[in-house]
């Protein structure tokens, strides 16, 4: 669950809100809006990192499905996995 805390708390429960930002990014609020985010060094780390992770993921499984279309376009298709694996074979084998 999501740690969510008034501005208010910052002062009054500093120990609390900084314990929980040692775990998970502490969303803060005023006058019941969302206002701010606190967090540890660690948690922003981890949080730049996967966001890092999840783009670069991202970019690979686009580049494949622009791969894919264009043998589809091409007429490069299977229609089983051993017909896809004997044309690798293949294709290896040319290469030498």
């Amino acid at each position: 669950m999501t740690a969510i805390y008034s501005s208010i708390a910052l002062k009054n429960r500093q120990r609390e809100v900084k314990d929980a930002a040692l775990n998970e990014i502490v969303h803060i609020t005023e006058n019941g809006n969302g206002a701010f985010v606190f967090c540890s060094e660690e948690i922003f780390e981890q949080t730049i990192q996967a966001a890092r992770e999840e783009a670069a993921y991202e970019e690979r499984l686009a580049a494949a499905l622009g791969r894919a279309d264009a043998d589809l376009e091409a007429g490069r298709v299977y229609t089983s996995v051993e017909e896809a694996r004997e044309a690798g074979i293949a294709k290896r084998r040319q290469r030498g």
